[in-house]
């Protein structure tokens, strides 16, 4: 009888990781909010289930001193369930097409002048947002002077630029009085991530969220109904920035209900302007000295 029941227990790590597994890729194929979850718990319960097993099973064929086809079959599942450890590394963007995630926005730009898209697009490799749920299509606008590395604010061309709504809509988050981080450095604020901000409703019953805004400059208060062009604030360096810069991405759910990174991100797309509707972005490293490579964009429509 013991042997029986050896014979069964023994196939249980392998019959559990693989269940997790399945269980988590359903939930990725389930959409919405479901997804979102799956997406996290991929990156944590497989991973932590494979290293345990693995140290078990490593600690038993040392032990026993040989391995049968259950426990190295355990095994080697074991190291593919570390595997999703990298979906966490931001090498990996959150799984949504473009062409099949609906609605889309599609606004002006919320500043004058000329910008220089430090992030933005639909890959990892020019929009590092890519890899969050609410921000896989999310920009960061810069205009000139920028990536200097000056710990002075006043040294970066997006500092008290004016902010504009890029859409008409009704104000339904205005936060204001974080302060304005040292630039140069990253302020690793993940308490008030989005800083002063700015949450448009937009007519499709979605938001657009425009963060990082100068400590004091708000001047919209929930509530308020903008038009497109009215003025929001300034461009600021508060929330979870490295310099100034202007914030800006589009999701599905409402931030005063849903945490920043547990949301749905949907695609955003800018009009009246010279460059393309989906503007890209990117950085290169260049002898020590971090190069902007994206679009510089302005709007020509008022």
């Amino acid at each position: 009888m013991q042997s029986r029941l050896w014979r069964v227990i023994r196939w249980a790590p392998f019959v559990l990781m693989a269940l997790s597994v399945f269980t988590l890729i359903g939930m990725m194929l389930s959409g919405g909010m479901v997804k979102i979850a799956g997406w996290y718990l991929l990156q944590l319960i497989p991973p932590v289930l494979g290293m345990l097993t693995f140290v078990a099973v490593a600690i038993y064929a040392a032990v026993r001193r040989r391995l049968t086809k259950p426990i190295l079959a355990t095994g080697i599942v074991s190291l593919l369930c570390v595997g999703p450890v990298a979906l966490g590394l931001g090498i990996v963007a959150y799984p949504a097409s473009l062409e099949d995630t609906e609605p889309s926005a599609t606004v002006r730009l919320p500043a004058d002048g000329p910008i220089r898209v430090g992030w933005g697009g639909d890959s990892v490799g020019i929009n590092y947002h890519a890899m969050a749920p609410d921000q896989r299509w999310a920009y960061d606008l810069l205009i000139e002077p920028y990536l200097s590395g000056s710990s002075k604010l006043e040294d970066y061309g997006c500092y008290g630029t004016p902010v504009v709504a890029p859409i008409s809509g009704k104000i339904i988050a205005a936060h204001d009085g974080e302060p304005d981080a040292t630039p140069g450095v990253s302020s690793n604020n993940y308490t008030k991530p989005l800083g002063n901000h700015v949450a448009i409703l937009l007519d499709t019953n979605t938001y657009l969220i425009i963060a990082h805004l100068k400590n004091g400059s708000v001047a919209v208060k929930n509530g308020d109904v903008v038009t497109e062009g009215q003025f929001l604030g300034e461009c600021g360096n508060s929330g979870n920035t490295s310099e100034p810069h202007i914030h800006i991405h589009h999701q599905r759910q409402d931030p005063n209900v849903f945490p920043v990174s547990f949301a749905e991100g949907l695609p955003l797309y800018f009009r009246g302007h010279d460059g393309k509707p989906m503007p890209t972005g990117g950085l290169r490293e260049e002898g020590g000295i971090i190069i902007a490579t994206g679009d510089v964009i302005q709007q020509l429509t008022k």
